[in-house]
């Protein structure tokens, strides 16, 4: 009866909380300021679309039906045809600030500072819980096991994350300062949805960075993700992992040098 009252139809919203089933298929929400709906774009119908134009924070216009989905009893969207209408409001936003700041010079080249060699002591701004402070920490101690660790906890996500984590700066840098310096700073998560990165994103978070003396190795997400961190920091990794490797050498490369 909904599918026959509506049939199909256009519809704009910007895409999030996108998942890529296994099967091919792709499971989003199309929202606006005035609501969100579920969608799904099922692998046999998404000829008309490559995955690669489809990630969170693209506005789109959707072409297709409206049904409910019985299992759980609510509408949902079954999209056949997919065109991207903009960068989508995350993306916007996103080149926007790094336009302004790339003027005013805070990714300089002239302004970073190189990474200490040997560091004793190093920061770490990230979540307690996550993936990332493990692997930061798995990589320091296999390769330079004397560096002592130092975490100032953040969440790396959601509304509060940009303030939280211009709060671990301070106490970082208040930290250096006041009872022990740190040789260097690692700030960064995993992997994860633009929207999820997003407090990376941050202008005052970029400041703070650009302003921190300490050096600074920004690490969010994988590879292909870019955050306006990574840019104003001094040093950019891809990802966790990779920035502990950057913060400190191989034990048996300095041992094999000194033999």
């Amino acid at each position: 009866l909904l599918e026959t009252r509506f049939g199909e139809l256009w519809v704009k919203g910007e895409i999030s909380d996108l998942k890529r089933a296994p099967s091919g298929h792709l499971y989003f929400t199309l929202k606006d300021e005035a609501g969100e709906l579920s969608a799904v774009r099922f692998r046999s119908r998404s000829a008309l679309l490559a995955d690669t134009d489809i990630e969170s924070g693209t506005v789109v216009l959707a072409f297709g039906k409206l049904t409910i989905y019985e299992p759980r009893g609510r509408y949902q969207f079954v999209a056949t045809l997919i065109q991207p209408v903009s960068a989508g409001a995350l993306r916007l936003a996103f080149e926007q600030l790094k336009q302004k700041l790339q003027e005013e010079g805070l990714f300089s080249p002239d302004h970073k500072v190189p990474i200490p060699a040997f560091p004793e002591r190093i920061g770490v701004i990230t979540s307690p819980s996550g993936a990332a402070i493990r692997d930061i920490v798995s990589v320091l101690e296999r390769r330079w096991p004397s560096v002592t660790v130092i975490l100032f906890p953040s969440s790396v996500q959601g509304n509060a994350a940009p303030a939280e984590l211009r709060d671990a700066v301070d106490r970082a840098v208040r930290f250096s300062r006041d009872i022990a310096p740190l040789d260097s700073l690692i700030i960064g998560r995993g992997g994860g949805s633009a929207e999820d990165l997003a407090a990376f994103n941050d202008e005052g978070l970029a400041r703070d960075i650009f302003d921190c003396p300490i050096p600074v190795l920004s690490a969010v997400g994988h590879e292909i993700d870019f955050s306006i961190a990574d840019f104003v920091a001094d040093q950019r990794a891809p990802t966790p992992s990779a920035a502990a490797e950057l913060a400190v050498p191989n034990r048996s490369e300095v041992a094999s040098w000194l033999a």
